[in-house]
């Protein structure tokens, strides 16, 4: 089939709402007209969402950094009695979520490294401290993985786990420890027993009381973009049965530099590795909301992507910014191209008018908090996202 002829099935498909296929999804990384790709994603995400871009104002706890596992391409964990290892009392991820009460904070985003010795009664205590404290806060904590850790460490049932992780406040898991799926390429980066089976184990149980959770994908390390295509076509699968994916957020791999702490590089496949091209994650973004037909929301973390990409990538499928974060220590213990620790409101809401769009404050389950007003230049934007050469 020839290029063109490939792009007219393509748009065909797109234009009916028919499913792409995994070759198509394959063919679309392929293509070498970006502008084109962006068009066709462009064109999905303004039929699902019009012109709005959706944040939340949020922020990330990591109540440890102690791990027992040692995953390749992690620069956060630490074990124990290492510099620079902490495990948060309860006491201070409370004081530490409170300051954010002034900016009308909505979600607090908590993540993990699975503490060898830390008891599972630590973890619901947590929640119900931060939830009495902040009631009106949704509680979007822990990954697949960290569940399945506190199955081992507890003797109990993920179900079990999950009823009273919801009864202490959780409104959300969150959608790490999802990496790339397949096999080929998860024996060479991870280093815990929670893969695709468990993953999708827990958050299908999730949904299945009620929890609306996030899909990541992380990106552009070893994998080859075909296993991208098999990782979005499990998630496609999986919405179809239970519908409870919220929103796909493609998260860029972080290509380590020197930790500026203890000097030590902890990334063990940094020295066969690159970050993402700003072309390449925008092709990711494009293929992924082009493939994801029954995910409403395609989500840009700008923290692992940067300002300028995000914004672009507004144009390439994405439909939200996630939100204020104000300290990503698992990013920040890798990156050194100068994401900010944070965005309040005001910044959002520039960063995206600036893109050309209407920003919405959306809550953890995705619904609508606030529409503020669109940039003045939004009537006369083009229908078309313009030109851009990577």
């Amino acid at each position: 089939m020839t290029a063109e002829a490939f792009k007219a099935d393509i748009e065909e498909k797109v234009a009916n709402g028919q499913r792409l296929s995994y070759e198509d999804g394959v063919a679309l990384y392929e293509c070498d007209d970006l502008n084109w790709l962006g068009r066709m994603a462009h064109q999905v995400r303004t039929d699902k969402n019009g012109e709005r871009v959706m944040f939340n104002i949020n922020r990330h706890l990591n109540l440890t950094n102690v791990c027992s596992a040692s995953c390749a391409y992690c620069s956060f964990q630490r074990k124990p009695g290492e510099k620079d290892a902490y495990t948060m009392r309860v006491e201070e991820a409370v004081q530490l979520a409170k300051q954010m009460e002034g900016e009308k904070l909505t979600e607090l985003h908590i993540v993990n490294g699975l503490h060898p010795t830390l008891p599972w009664r630590y973890y619901p205590r947590v929640l119900k401290e931060l939830k009495a404290a902040l009631p009106g806060v949704s509680l979007k904590a822990f990954t697949a993985t960290e569940v399945q850790w506190f199955e081992k460490i507890s003797g109990l049932s993920a179900s079990d786990i999950l009823d009273e992780l919801i009864e202490a406040g959780l409104a959300s898991l969150t959608g790490g420890g999802a990496e790339i799926f397949d096999w080929e390429v998860r024996q060479h980066i991870v280093d815990h027993d929670c893969h695709w089976e468990d993953w999708s184990r827990i958050h299908k149980l999730a949904h299945e009381k009620g929890l609306r959770t996030p899909a990541t994908m992380l990106y552009g390390h070893i994998e080859e973009r075909r296993h991208r295509v098999d990782h979005v076509m499990r998630l496609r699968e999986m919405q179809d049965e239970t519908g409870g994916f919220v929103v796909f957020i493609p998260l860029r791999y972080q290509h380590d530099f020197v930790d500026a702490k203890d000097g030590k590089i902890r990334n063990r496949i940094q020295a066969q590795t690159t970050m993402a091209s700003a072309a390449e994650s925008l092709r990711t973004f494009a293929v992924s909301r082009l493939m994801l037909d029954n995910f409403d929301h395609v989500k840009c973390f700008w923290v692992m992507h940067g300002l300028d990409v995000a914004q672009l990538s507004l144009n390439y499928g994405a439909d939200d910014l996630d939100g204020s974060v104000v300290e990503y220590k698992i990013t920040h213990d890798a990156d050194s191209y100068g994401t900010p620790n944070t965005m309040h409101r005001e910044d959002l809401l520039d960063l995206i008018r600036d893109a050309g769009f209407t920003p919405v404050e959306r809550n953890t389950r995705y619904e609508v908090v606030h529409t503020y007003d669109p940039p003045q230049s939004l009537a006369e934007r083009r229908a078309e996202p313009q030109d851009v050469w990577a």
